[in-house]
Order: C-alpha cells, then sequence, then structure tokens
C-alpha cells in the first residue's frame, strides 16, 4: 500500500543515529514534518541531498518543522554520516525496511535502487505533499515550499 496525500501517516519505531530510540507518536500532533527516504549513506546523490537539508534546516525549524532522513544503513554509517557532514536532523536506521515498506516507497531502476521519496506532513501526521524523484536535491525547495504553505 502506498501512501497518498491526505493519508496518515503510520506509527512507527526505530533507531536513530545515536542508537536511541525512535517513535513517530513523539511528533505526530506537535510538529509539522520532513520525512525522507533516500538510497543510501555517502552515495554523491544521498549526500547532496542530506546536505542540503542541512543548509535548509533552520529554515524548516523557523517553520516549527522537524526533518527526518530514513534509509536502510545500519546505525554506525548512519552515526559517521551524520558526523562527517554535520547533519543537524535525525536520521533512522531502517535496515529491516519495515518503514520503507509501511510508506510504500517505491523502488526505482527497475527495482535495484530504494527509492527517494519526501513526505511532508502536517503537525496531526496528516501527509500533503508526496515528492518522488532520484533528482536529490530538488527535495528540499519543495518541502520547504509545502511547509510554508502549512503554516500560512
Amino acid at each position: 500500500m502506498e501512501l497518498k496525500v491526505g493519508d496518515r501517516i503510520p506509527n512507527f519505531v526505530a533507531k536513530d543515529m545515536d542508537g536511541n530510540d525512535f517513535d513517530s507518536q513523539n511528533y505526530v500532533g506537535k510538529k509539522p514534518l520532513v520525512i525522507y527516504f533516500y538510497p543510501k549513506d555517502n552515495t554523491p546523490g544521498c549526500t547532496a541531498q542530506a546536505c542540503s537539508f542541512r543548509d535548509q534546516y533552520e529554515d524548516f525549524k523557523d517553520l516549527g518543522a522537524e526533518v527526518i532522513g530514513i534509509s536502510s544503513d545500519s546505525i554506525e554509517s548512519h552515526h559517521k554520516f551524520a558526523k562527517q557532514h554535520k547533519l543537524p536532523f535525525i536520521l533512522l536506521s531502517d535496515n529491516d525496511k519495515k518503514i520503507r515498506k509501511l510508506f510504500g516507497v517505491p523502488s526505482n531502476m527497475f527495482g535495484l535502487l530504494p527509492g527517494r521519496v519526501t513526505y511532508v506532513t502536517d503537525r496531526n501526521g496528516e501527509v500533503k505533499m508526496i515528492f518522488d524523484s532520484m533528482m536529490a536535491t530538488k527535495h528540499i525547495p519543495k518541502a520547504l515550499e509545502a511547509i510554508k504553505h502549512l503554516v500560512k
């Protein structure tokens, strides 16, 4: 099942890049979320995307939103990736791909690559925008624009 605009994001739990438990229920109902799924830490596109979210992170925070990156990489990989690129937002390890399946994130390139999809939800967890594109840096302005519309 693929999430669509108007759906509520499913509840999920995962480990963050520091090995701490993350529960989506601690965020839904409190703030808008930008949840982005990406293929792999330290690849050119994923690094460009993460660094673009980093560079605009204060803009998202100023609008009251939280940014969360999710891939199937290990906690250790996320920790190194976040430290190396000074990423101020949450990275979650989805090594069993359960969260990816919950959201219905499609694979790209004949199923060889995990998809790159960004979801923007309002504070109540309702999906307001879905952007599916392998063009890594295009996600940030789309997500920021969607958040700006939510907080008007």
